[in-house]
């Protein structure tokens, strides 16, 4: 074994010998992968195999896509085969809402590049005889997916490896990780010690015991998850001997079950109910290339339904029944990229779907840890993505949760309730029995997001349409319009950044040039590609002292990023110090037009117009508390955000609203509040603005100060200035009818026979272009929305209606009484205000749409500047 590597990989499974392919493919030959036992020894080898490209998140889908397409050049390249089987495959809707969901997916398809299609249960039924198709309302077909040889394809991405350079060492366990003062990590094994530059943990089943070799617990844990072999069915041998082809794959959301053809029977999976964790606390090193004990009890819920479905299935004989543990992290996603705290240690493990997701992970990180930036929005894989809250108790609630729901549908209002609450302000119980609030989960803290009339049960009705919060928002948001409203604002994050350096340091990352004291700025922060990280709310509180403000699910992905660009070593003049609060800072804002009536009431100082300006910061007592004031809110309205450390919330909070009484004034939540900034076109982070997009893209240019001309991806805002933007974020104004937009839907326009090329594709590669062996469905000359929209066929058909851009986020304006919704188009479509221009597709039927340039509410900014 070598005693020195560029990189260590501690796995070898799928994942690991994808991330030491595309390590050596960048150029870093000088790679070693680590395996404790034989490659595939933790779950790669047990694996169904199945593969697919449709994800919830359009990022990862666009991975998936690329992990799809790779298995034909790593077959070349390592002369191993995959074993591909690219048979397609259906989802089965049994209810109109399922159906709803196919909707979304197969319009979020659109621009994704994906070739799916809505069918009839009959279609579906033709190509996997074996169902009964009166149990379904509908179907989406979608040509890529299929299944793969596990063991194969690993040995695949090994064999390409070691042709690119990199060496694998099996049978050796890593026991320890220690790192030098210069940063080089000492991987300790049971055949001696390699010294290597980085170290990426690709640990699988026992990622948890390799995380903690360095003092880190990873929210993943290993579920037990079964599926059985049917013997040898005449049925399918039937379909294969009369079409010449394989049986599609199905996924039946109502069984929770999963179906395709393994030789001449049935392989049938599931994701039931009763789900059952394993080694909950620590895996066991000895495991290896075993099974655990089957449980068809546990898994008979889900059986009985699908023999309902899947009649044929009932009489087959059951060959075998796997099972055998793989793990999730909470939410499904990978944990991906750097650790925030340590240097040059990598995760790359809970991904669980491996075969759908691995070449994508092995590609995103090796951009990460050669280029510096993964290439590509990985927001939903980061690892980042969790906070201290994600502890092994509330990872256990969660993952189960998440697995048991493997196939349900989540609703865009629905809030799930496992490992809750986790965090919760001094005012929750006040929101909660008093208020009789609606709390969502915001980043791990409980938030309120509409408040129940007095009576009514605080519950949403989860729905892709309006539900039973819609009145309840709308008179908030009224209410706060036309008079004062007070919401908590908790869920921010909140630093503060301070020393001799601060300024420099900020004014560095920072896109705008940093206020002067008793000022705020707004100001995005760039990567070194120009692309858009970071969005913040920054008060000068003293000569070396700032406080700042930003989107609290990314408090861990910024703090890694700040950490990273601290001066190093430097003069006394450069030390910065940078404190994260978390909820060792909460707040409360108060907004409409009788704010400032309110808070004179509640301060001992001057706060009219002209001594408490619009963007001002003030250190004040309010209702006699200690305070922070900033003169601005995110309603786009009159008003002030209030910060206080914990002990003084409920104090400020009662003082609040005793000065409001007189005013009427209302609780409103933070659907209320994102209502609001729909009227004022403000964007969001995560949303509108991610690292896919430039600053003039998401139209920040006033808060672009260019002749600064020092700032981290200056040189690449410069180009996209000098260029122009190629996409351009927009406000439009929808048509809607009793359901709005939720985010990812195709924006389409009439522009003629011109061709926008790539920008129809904005997330993905285009779908990978095989062949489905036959199994393609009769398509109607309009894709599957023609039957939802006869209008798409006469658009397709005379080269006029394109999907040329995509929806980010939107939903009810309702003091404007506007659907609205955000989105990215061509930069040449961004201005034109033309009714008949637009159409945004919901739920299967496409809603004319008119761009607003200006905001609706107050286009001038009177209102938030008065």
């Amino acid at each position: 074994m070598k005693s020195h590597a560029k990189a260590v990989v501690i796995g070898g499974g799928v994942v690991g010998c994808s991330v030491l392919y595309h390590l050596a493919r960048a150029g870093w030959a000088d790679v070693l992968l680590i395996e404790r036992s034989e490659l595939t020894s933790g779950s790669s080898w047990h694996a169904a195999g199945g593969f697919h490209t449709l994800n919830g998140d359009p990022n990862v889908a666009k991975l998936q896509a690329y992990t799809v397409q790779l298995y034909r050049e790593i077959e070349e390249l390592s002369g191993q085969s995959c074993g591909l089987h690219l048979t397609g495959g259906v989802m089965m809707a049994d209810s109109p809402e399922r159906m709803d969901f196919l909707r979304l997916a197969h319009a979020k398809g659109r621009y994704l590049g994906m070739e799916t299609e809505l069918i009839t249960p009959s279609e579906a039924k033709a190509m996997f005889p074996l169902m009964d198709e009166t149990n379904f309302v509908g179907a989406m077909w979608d040509p890529v997916e299929g299944h793969l040889d596990p063991s194969g394809t690993t040995h695949a991405y090994a064999r390409a490896a070691r042709k690119l350079g990199a060496e694998i060492e099996l049978r050796n366990r890593v026991v320890e990780l220690t790192q030098e003062a210069d940063g080089t990590w000492n991987v300790v094994t049971e055949k001696g010690t390699v010294k290597a530059e980085h170290v990426v943990n690709c640990g699988g089943l026992w990622a948890r015991e390799v995380g903690r070799m360095v003092g880190l617990e990873l929210p993943l844990l290993a579920m037990e998850h079964m599926y059985l072999l049917t013997e040898p069915m005449p049925e399918v041998e039937e379909f294969n001997r009369a079409t010449g082809r394989e049986m599609v794959g199905v996924i039946d959301f109502k069984g929770e079950i999963y179906t395709r053809q393994e030789r001449n029977g049935i392989l049938l999976g599931t994701y039931e109910k009763a789900a059952k964790p394993w080694s909950e606390h620590e895996t066991p090193w000895d495991f290896g290339h075993e099974l655990l004990q089957p449980d068809i009890d546990r898994i008979s819920p889900s059986l009985e339904v699908g023999f309902r479905h899947f009649p044929a299935l009932e009489n087959a004989g059951i060959k075998q029944v796997i099972n055998g543990p793989f793990t999730f992290a909470p939410d499904g996603n990978p944990l991906v990229g750097p650790v925030q705290g340590l240097t040059n240690f990598w995760c790359a493990c809970a991904v669980m779907a491996g075969f759908s997701q691995g070449g994508g992970v092995g590609l995103a990180l090796s951009n990460w840890m050669v280029n510096g930036d993964p290439g590509f929005d990985v927001w939903g894989m980061d690892v980042a993505r969790f906070g201290e809250w994600a502890t092994l108790r509330y990872t256990n609630a969660k993952v189960r949760e998440n697995y048991s729901r493997r196939f349900s549908i989540r609703f865009p209002n629905e809030e799930l309730p496992a490992a809750r609450p986790a965090q919760t302000t001094p005012l929750y119980d006040v929101m909660v029995r008093d208020n009789n609030a609606v709390m969502g989960d915001s980043w791990g803290l409980e938030t309120p997001l509409w408040f129940a009339p007095k009576g009514t049960e605080p519950k949403d009705i989860v729905s892709f349409h309006r539900s039973n919060d819609f009145e309840h928002v709308g008179g908030e948001v009224r209410a706060v319009r036309n008079g004062v409203g007070v919401t908590e604002i908790a869920n921010f994050a909140k630093y503060a950044v301070s020393g001799p350096g601060a300024a420099a340091f900020l004014d560095r990352l920072m896109t705008n040039r940093m206020p002067k004291t008793g000022r705020i700025v707004l100001s995005p922060m760039l990567n070194e590609f120009g692309k858009l990280i970071g969005d913040f709310t920054i008060a000068r509180a003293g000569e070396e002292r700032f406080m700042v403000w930003g989107s609290s699910a990314a408090q861990v992905y910024h703090m890694r990023w700040f950490e990273k660009h601290l001066p190093k070593d430097g003069p006394r003049d450069s030390e910065v110090r940078i404190h994260r609060f978390d909820q060792t800072l909460v707040g409360l804002s108060i907004a409409g037009p009788k704010s400032r009536e309110v808070l004179e009431k509640l301060v001992d100082t001057d706060v009219s117009r002209g001594a408490f300006r619009f963007m001002d910061f003030r250190e004040m007592a309010v209702a006699g508390a200690p305070s922070m004031v900033n003169r601005l809110t995110y309603t786009g309205d009159l008003g002030y955000e209030i910060w206080m450390p914990p002990a003084y919330q409920r104090r400020v909070y009662e003082g609040i609203k005793e000065a409001g009484a007189e005013f009427g004034i209302v609780d409103f939540g933070m659907r209320a509040l994102l209502s609001m900034r729909l009227e004022k076109n403000f964007p969001t982070w995560f949303r509108e603005l991610r690292p896919i997009y430039g600053p003039f893209e998401g139209a920040m240019e006033r808060f672009v100060k260019l002749e600064k001309n020092d700032f981290i991806g200056y040189e690449a805002a410069a180009r996209e200035k000098a260029k122009g933007p190629r996409l351009r974020r927009v406000s439009f104004i929808v048509e809607a009818l009793d359901a709005d937009v939720m985010g990812d839907e195709p924006i389409w326009a009439k522009v003629g026979k011109k061709d926008f090329g790539t920008v129809e594709k904005p997330h993905g590669f285009g779908a990978p272009r095989f062949t489905a062996g036959g199994a393609a469905v009769q398509r109607s000359e309009g894709g599957g929305a023609s039957r939802e929209d006869p209008a798409h066929i006469r658009g397709i058909a005379d080269g006029e209606w394109r999907v040329v851009g995509w929806v980010t986020s939107g939903g009810y304006a309702h003091f404007v009484e506007k659907s609205m919704a955000q989105g990215y188009l061509p930069a040449e479509l961004a201005e034109d205000e033309s009714e008949g221009l637009f159409e945004i597709e919901i739920l299967g039927q496409r809603r004319p749409a008119r761009i607003n340039l200006l905001p609706p509410f107050d286009p001038e900014g009177e209102r938030m500047r008065g």
